[in-house]
């Protein structure tokens, strides 16, 4: 899960991996120990994991400081350890179940709910996602003198994670207690808070995303990942002048899908 590989670090000799060493540092055996982990809950450090949620909405600029020091003591940029993505999934969980909830469902379409937002909007999205900042980040943002590295894939889904969380926080919980008594009613105040949250969730989004990429010293003009401020904006603006109500969409549509 490493986001960046070197060329150079194939061959031995002045002070570079030998080739079973440089092994135990590929992707896929950090990918493996990622994954190993993940029923080993004694081992993960849930803590500091917990650490990281707070500090991406208060000061995510510190979460990826971390990174730099994990890159410097472990030798990769992304996580080693599941903990934030498992307390993530409990989250994820908890609070569908609360939108479940407010949304006067029952129990099986709750279920249906939940594997919606897990499989679709957290992995399927983000899966897409990722792939595509991988891409756009290899092909047009790594610095022609640094070459010899890349981002890895990994890496791209981690970041991802880091940008999904407040926005699942502000949409899927902060949310709830607007929605049945103002953001769903047919007011200007309804689509005004109810926009505005969505304003807020997906500019964490960007905003994350952009400082992720931004932490790679070997990426350039990373300034580019917040152009999309200015769309955000704009369709916000257009939303509350034609009466647009995202939430309202979005629960419609939600009880369309569990029926």
């Amino acid at each position: 899960m490493l986001p960046t590989t070197s060329v150079n670090s194939r061959s031995q000799g002045n002070g570079v991996l030998s080739p079973r060493d440089a092994a135990r540092h590929t992707a896929g055996a950090k990918r493996y120990k990622y994954l190993r982990r993940l029923f080993h809950f004694r081992q993960m450090d849930f803590e500091f994991a917990l650490w990281q949620m707070l500090y991406l909405f208060t000061s995510p600029q510190r979460v990826y400081r971390n990174f730099h020091y994990r890159k410097q003591t472990k030798d990769q940029w992304a996580r080693d350890d599941p903990a934030f993505l498992v307390l993530l999934s409990i989250w994820l969980c908890v609070s569908t179940v609360g939108f479940g909830f407010v949304l006067d469902m029952g129990f099986f379409e709750t279920i249906k709910l939940l594997l919606w937002v897990v499989f679709i909007d957290c992995v399927g999205v983000g899966l897409l996602i990722a792939t595509l900042m991988w891409f756009i980040s290899n092909k047009y943002l790594v610095k022609q003198q640094n070459r010899d590295y890349d981002v890895e894939w990994g890496y791209a889904f981690d970041v991802h994670l880091n940008a999904f969380y407040p926005l699942l926080v502000i949409l899927h919980f902060i949310q709830l207690f607007f929605i049945n008594y103002v953001i769903i009613s047919d007011s200007v105040v309804g689509y005004f808070v109810g926009n505005t949250l969505w304003l807020i969730a997906i500019g964490y989004y960007v905003y994350v995303t952009f400082l992720g990429y931004s932490a790679l010293p070997f990426l350039k003009n990373t300034a580019i990942l917040l152009y999309p401020f200015a769309l955000l904006i704009i369709l916000y603006l257009i939303s509350l002048a034609c009466g647009w109500n995202f939430t309202k969409m979005l629960c419609s549509f939600y009880k369309y899908r569990v029926r």
